[in-house]
């Protein structure tokens, strides 16, 4: 008998084995044996699925990547408020560019070695720095912001 895994967040999923039932105190438990492995499958099943990513699917997926909507909002270039309209209307998908880029990015956080994420969070922090005065001088390695011996 599946056991429908609505702790994922997800209404979808279901396990055929990997788990344990057991009586508590307070009625019925299930073990999962490997959490963070089905998590992962979950995860890499929902950004191969050829169909636009949904509210509940983007917010296990933030979830599983340790982010805040605001975090995730800064990376995707939209307000927090867009990323919690997302995860709140569960079924509808989000928009096109966000889509792929989230899809990048788990995959990148899944397998990659963190240059996607580095790179991503950097661009995420440009809405964040004021126009600041930079100077550049001349060295032997070229042209270096900021990399100029003090005025004699």
């Amino acid at each position: 008998m599946a056991h429908h895994y609505t702790d994922s967040g997800l209404d979808n999923v279901w396990l055929e084995n990997g788990y344990t039932v057991h009586q508590t105190p307070y009625g019925e438990g299930v073990s999962i044996q490997d959490t963070e492995g089905l998590h992962r499958a979950i995860g890499k099943w929902i950004i191969e699925l050829p169909k636009p990513i949904n509210g509940a699917e983007l917010r296990f997926i933030r979830l599983e990547m340790e982010l805040t909507q605001r975090d995730l909002g800064g990376i995707l270039g939209v307000e927090e408020q867009a990323v919690r309209r997302w995860e709140k209307t569960r079924d509808r998908s989000i928009n096109g560019p966000a889509d792929r880029l989230l899809r990048a990015l788990y995959e990148e956080y899944l397998d990659g070695d963190g240059s996607v994420r580095r790179m991503v969070d950097r661009l995420a922090s440009l809405n964040r720095v004021d126009q600041t005065k930079v100077s550049f001088c001349e060295t032997d390695k070229g042209w270096l912001p900021n990399d100029c011996p003090a005025a004699a």
